[in-house]
């Protein structure tokens, strides 16, 4: 459903509950009032996003996919604001299957922006391992910096912590019969 369709709908809800409330039937007028609450809550915090999250945090990827699968024009359909995390939810989901492929998604959702800095940390994070399966290592470290300043709730120092070492470790590997030399 379209955010123009729910924001009618809403109104006609509002003006339905104003009637009742007017003519006299308080009961189901706080009733209508409730289910157009709940219509205008939906223009804000689309309910496809919400379960999608919810199976992602359950580790759920397949219903999570189904779910923001449902959301055929994510501009028309979610909230201007919700654009980036849209983004960000297809870029988690895309990069257990491939990995390479979730890059643009990630970075579409910085582009489209978000409000939440653990969430911006998560997408710098995650496009520093892309750029360390790529080996570039500069682009990862610039990544790596920025999803520290970024993330002030210190909710991924230890991932963060982890992919320094692994950075670290990109130097020493392995190449037949010796170690590589610079």
């Amino acid at each position: 459903m379209s955010n123009i369709v729910r924001l009618v709908v809403a109104c006609v809800f509002f003006g339905a509950a104003v009637a009742l409330c007017a003519f006299g039937f308080w009961g189901w007028g706080i009733l209508v009032l409730l289910f157009g609450g709940i219509v205008l809550l939906s223009f804000f915090f689309n309910e496809n996003m919400i379960l999608a999250q919810y199976f992602l945090r359950k580790e759920n990827s397949e219903k999570a996919e189904t779910w923001l699968l449902k959301i055929t024009d994510y501009e028309k359909q979610l909230h201007k604001n919700q654009h980036g995390y849209y983004n960000l939810l297809i870029g988690l989901i895309e990069s257990r299957k491939a990995p390479m492929k979730s890059e643009k998604y990630f970075k579409k959702s910085l582009q489209l922006g978000m409000k939440m800095s653990h969430n911006i940390a998560l997408a710098k994070l995650s496009l520093a391992g892309i750029s360390m399966a790529k080996r570039n290592k500069r682009e990862a470290q610039m990544y790596l910096s920025e999803a520290s300043k970024d993330d002030k709730n210190k909710l991924l120092t230890e991932q963060i912590k982890m992919m320094k070492g692994q950075l670290a470790q990109m130097d020493k590997q392995v190449v037949r019969g010796g170690y590589r030399q610079f």
